[in-house]
């Protein structure tokens, strides 16, 4: 077999090409990722982060240093043709961790470059990919370096996140249907000394006598005082004379993102729009860039191709309404790496990558379909109630219900099921934190993550039992958290004696001796005493947690003993309910047995 460099090659290294690696390395995969440019470029362009990006962000470890970039996305106000139309205040409901933000794109870079870097994996600059061949074992990747001489990478995996215009698909083969909008746009990143409230978004439409909009005005706060990205129309002496080529003038009639080789707007072109529809007057300054830019909607056929994969703007492009391009590409990253890494260790199900383009591919398709309507019909002609928009904008209702690797829903089900995004929820109290934890804190920077909620001593018994079990199973590659019940201590005092009789027959679990060994089971009604002395079959640790609130139970739907694996992305896997040894055992067994190798 031929030598392998590295385990995973990724070409590009915007906010989704560092996903993928920052998450390759979080699951021990090595990869190398490589970039054409000698630097990241200075320009605030995808600037929108939505809450569901920084629940990923979260459980990759890195979501404060974003937080502390990133100002507050509040809300948006409306204007048309001179009226206020009133604001629209971006509300979620209380259990979601996050709000939106906004983030300039290099920052985005930024953060997870450095996230990056704690792995001890820099970017290549000035590294291009010029070529590559695939085989049953691996890729063969042809590059021009940094000093241009040529260099061959051999890995087992390649993933392009190379761009609206990458080379990965079009190497490939890949067909990229869709069309280009016929407008033009400005972008700048400039300050206004307007007195509208921070943190909301403007926008501002002017109508002709026909009724279509003929001149707009977008504004997105930006970290800084009286800073946005501001796009808007191009006037007519900056629209381009020819047919755009795209953004490296590769003739591939894909007429997406910023133009180069052409005049760029001027303050004065900013100012001259502002003048016409801000809705106070305002004077523009501190323009730190700008460009012409073009939109086009576009979706390939599909994300993978044997042992190549592509994401984000090399898979599908659409217009920035509501900012769900690179958060989408994100999470298509995030999606992929996993998997990848869990193949990489001879650990995956054979056919586990299948997945990516089962789950993702859909959501692409969703998402450039609804953006264009979005960007023609305006995000207030959704027939949705406002939670339910702002729930999809916040990419909180992505779903894999059909996935082949998740476990099969129950009819009539009440709370998340299988394919469903884990809904966090807090109250956890334990024997060392002094203060309650929410459920993503425990999750943070885990893998496969097993949660078995249980609210009596047998419960916690059977926990223990599918604990050991499942760790067996997956040779220790699922992590298995214990969730007591509020009540659970008032059913521990009674049913831990019958489990240490049981277990002085040697038919009980590891727990009941835990209990025994700690003298009086009347004492272990205390609920700091059950989950300090949780243990698996195996009389090994296992962390519990006390939903204090019951929160858990509510967000969960779930009033008895249940078992819920929750992937490294943050969506459950499988959902077994009731709780019981052997049938949970084997049913577990069946719905990993779709992910892992066992």
């Amino acid at each position: 077999m031929p030598v392998v460099d590295t385990d995973v090659l990724i070409v590009g290294a915007g906010p989704v090409g560092l996903t993928a690696a920052a998450e390759l390395r979080r699951h021990g995969a090595h990869c190398r990722i490589v970039d054409r440019l000698p630097a990241r470029l200075p320009y605030a362009k995808a600037v929108g982060i939505q809450p569901r990006t920084l629940e990923i962000w979260d459980r990759m470890g890195m979501v404060r240093e974003a937080l502390d970039a990133a100002v507050p996305m509040r809300g948006q106000l409306l204007y048309s043709d001179g009226a206020d139309q009133g604001r629209i205040d971006f509300r979620l409901p209380p259990d979601v961790p996050y709000g939106f933000a906004a983030l300039p794109q290099y920052e985005t870079e930024r953060v997870i470059e450095e996230h990056l870097a704690r792995f001890g994996t820099g970017i290549e600059r000035g590294t291009e990919l010029v070529s590559f061949k695939q085989d049953t074992d691996g890729v063969l990747s042809r590059m021009v370096t940094v000093d241009g001489g040529e260099e061959e990478v051999r890995s087992r995996f390649l993933v392009g996140c190379d761009g609206a215009h990458s080379i990965v698909r079009k190497t490939l083969g890949l067909s990229f249907e869709g069309a280009a909008f016929p407008e033009e746009y400005m972008l700048a990143d400039v300050e206004v000394d307007w007195s509208l409230p921070p943190g909301y978004g403007v926008r501002v439409m002017h109508h002709g006598e026909d009724g279509a909009v003929d001149d707009l005005l977008v504004c997105i706060p930006l970290p800084g005082r009286g800073r946005y990205r501001m796009s808007m129309m191009v006037p007519p002496e900056l629209s381009a004379a020819r047919k755009p080529t795209g953004e490296r003038g590769t003739g591939d009639g894909v007429a997406h993102g910023l133009e180069t080789g052409r005049r760029a707007p001027g303050i004065e072109h900013i100012q001259a729009v502002l003048d016409r529809l801000s809705p106070e007057p305002t004077t523009a300054s501190a323009m730190r860039w700008s460009s012409v830019f073009r939109i086009s909607h576009r979706l390939v056929n599909k994300y993978a191709d044997g042992r190549v994969f592509i994401a984000g703007d090399a898979a599908h492009i659409h217009p920035p309404t509501g900012a769900q391009g690179m958060n989408t590409g994100i999470q298509d990253a995030c999606n992929l790496a996993w998997k990848l890494a869990l193949t990489v260790r001879g650990a995956a199900h054979p056919r586990l990558l299948d997945s990516y383009d089962a789950e993702r591919r859909p959501i692409g398709e969703e998402v450039v379909g609804r953006t264009v309507r979005h960007a023609s019909e305006g995000v207030q002609a959704d027939p949705d109630d406002f939670t339910t928009v702002m729930l999809r904008e916040a990419q909180l209702l992505v779903a894999y219900p059909d996935s082949p690797v998740v476990g099969r829903g129950t009819p009539g089900l009440q709370g998340p099921g299988p394919g469903d995004r884990a809904p966090d929820c807090g109250g956890f109290t334990g024997g060392i934190s002094a203060v309650p934890l929410r459920l993503y804190d425990l999750l943070r920077d885990r893998g496969h993550v097993l949660l078995l909620h249980a609210d009596s001593a047998e419960g916690l018994g059977v926990c223990g039992e599918v604990a050991s079990g499942i760790r067996h199973l997956t040779d220790g590659q699922t992590t298995a958290l214990v969730l007591l019940a509020p009540d659970a201590g008032s059913h521990w005092a009674t049913g831990a004696k019958a489990d240490t009789a049981a277990d002085s027959t040697g038919n009980g679990s590891g727990n009941a001796a835990a209990v025994s060994r700690a003298g009086d089971a009347a004492e272990a009604a205390d609920h700091a005493e059950i989950v300090d002395y949780a243990s698996d079959a195996d009389g090994r640790h296992l962390p519990a947690f006390l939903d204090s609130r019951g929160e858990f139970a509510r967000a969960y739907r779930t009033a008895g003993p249940a078992a819920f694996l929750v992937r490294p992305d943050g969506y459950l896997g499988a959902r077994v309910a009731p709780l019981a040894v052997p049938g949970a055992l084997a049913a577990l067994s069946e719905e990993l047995a779709r992910v892992f190798r066992l």
